[in-house]
Parts: structure tokens; sequence; C-alpha cells
């Protein structure tokens, strides 16, 4: 192994290790307590435990996320699979530890935004790293090459739903399945956020005379690739060189005061991109979220 891969996988087990602690954390002082469901297999674990009267939440997940693992096995990459098998152990882990922790006394709706907020980052770090916590993770990783067009957030909260039902049904409230309705929702916009809101870049189309001075200035100094459009001023009908070039979102600013000292006439269009791939970015990977 080399030292770049070493320092990859170190880098995710950095990010595993908070991202599950964030996750139990959220769990244990703020919706176990307060009979709030986040859905997955700890929400089934929180159910059953409940109904039964025996164990706790973490040796239910573990028990419940045996024979999903043993299914995923040939479906996940080898990464994925091991990877969230740690995380599997981690955050159940976290959950029996910090439930010793005194639980603060919280207003249910602000358990409810809370413990969506911390659970959806401890998971966001934790995909981001290449990996899950299993259970639901694990399914919503194995849907997501078929429905492409839906981010991975949004998978786990349709998977999630029956669960949340469940929880107004097995607690006897309907308030705990609205609470849990919305934590899930918060969980799955925060998680969204960090999966793929680190990964923003923007795209800048520059309308201008002076095309190659602009685009010679983009290609020296900020060192991104530059394609040219031809395109027509409607009013003029004048034929128009059009530069596109996607930047880091930190080159913005950079960006700008290059082009406006080259030709302070031209006519800027910056627009944020989602996952860009190519030379200079990311590489594309058929096992990305």
């Amino acid at each position: 192994m080399n030292r770049t891969a070493m320092l990859r996988q170190l880098k995710n087990l950095v990010l595993i290790f908070p991202g599950c602690a964030l996750f139990g954390l959220g769990f244990d002082l703020f919706l176990q307590p307060n009979q709030i469901n986040v859905g997955g297999v700890s929400g089934i674990g929180q159910l059953l435990t409940h109904l039964t009267g025996l164990g706790s939440v973490a040796v239910w997940s573990v028990l419940i996320n045996v024979p999903l693992f043993l299914i995923s096995l040939k479906g996940v990459g080898r990464k994925f699979f091991f990877g969230s098998l740690l995380g599997m152990l981690l955050s159940n882990l976290f959950l029996a530890v910090f439930e010793r922790i005194p639980v603060p006394t919280t207003e249910p709706l602000l358990a409810t935004l809370y413990g969506g907020l911390l659970t959806g980052l401890g998971l966001g770090l934790v995909f981001v790293s290449g990996a899950s916590t299993g259970g639901v993770d694990i399914v919503a990783r194995l849907l997501r090459p078929r429905f492409p067009n839906f981010p991975i957030g949004r998978i786990m909260l349709s998977i999630d739903i029956v669960t949340v039902a469940l929880t107004g049904v097995v607690f006897g409230d309907v308030n705990k399945a609205l609470y849990s309705a919305i934590t899930l929702y918060v969980c799955s916009v925060v998680l969204d956020g960090v999966v793929y809101g680190l990964d923003y870049s923007a795209v800048a189309l520059i309308i201008s005379d002076r095309y190659e001075d602009i685009s010679r200035e983009i290609s020296s100094k900020l060192d991104r690739g530059i394609t040219i459009l031809s395109g027509q001023g409607y009013y003029s009908r004048q034929d128009k060189q059009v530069i596109l070039c996607a930047i880091k979102k930190r080159q913005v600013a950079e960006l700008k005061e290059l082009v406006m000292a080259v030709d302070p006439s031209s006519f800027i269009i910056l627009q944020e991109a989602h996952q860009v791939l190519g030379d200079g970015f990311k590489r594309y990977n058929k096992n990305d979220l």
C-alpha cells in the first residue's frame, strides 16, 4: 500500500470515529429519552426494546445488522463493507456508552431538532468516509446505483417512513410519530448537506472580446481548463466567444478580479456546480454516493 492510499484510509478513519460518536450522542441524549425515532436499524431496535422490555438499542441493532451484512457481502465493495462493519460496531459501542450519560431535560421539539442535527451530521461524516453504520444505510447504498438521481438521504428517508409510522403505534402516541418525521427530515437534510455540500464547485461563463487574454490568465494563474463556446449576440448579431470554466469555490473571488483586470466590460455568469468530475477535480467512482 502506497503512502497516498494509507493517508486516504487514515482520513476515512478520522471521519468514522467522530461520525459514530455524534450519532450515538444525538440518539442517546435527545431521541431515546423522548421516544423519538430516527429510523434505521437503531430506530427498529428502539421499538423492539420498548415492545419486549429486553436488551438495549445497541444489542438489537447488532443482531439485526448481522444478516444484513451477510446479504450485502457480495453486493457492495470490500472497502465499503469493512468500513461499514467498523461504523456499525463503533456506532453501537457509542450508543451503549452514551446511554450512561445523565440526560438533559429538553422540550420535545428541541430534542427533535437537535437529535436530527447530530445524527444527520454523524451519518454524513461516516458516509463521506466511504462507509456507513450498517442497516438501512447499506440498503440505501445498494439501491443508489438503481436510482442515481435520488440523493442518498432521500432514499433513506423513504425507507424510514414505515419505522416512523410504527413509532406512533408502538408508543401509542401519534405525537411521537410526528416528532420522528421532523427528526427524519432534519437528519436527511443535514446528511445530504455534509455528503454533497462539501463537493461544490462553480462554473463560470465569461463573455468578452478579449477572451484570448482572459483564457490565458485563467490557465496560467488559476490552473483551470477552459472551453471556448461559439455564440451570437441577439441584438448585434455579432459572433461572440464565450469562456466556459469550472473552478473551485475558493477561486471565485480571484477569478472575478482576474477577469475584470483584463476587461472591465466583461460579462460574467457564476453558478454553483455539484460534483464536478474530471481532471483537476474529483474522479468518477462507481461506488461514490
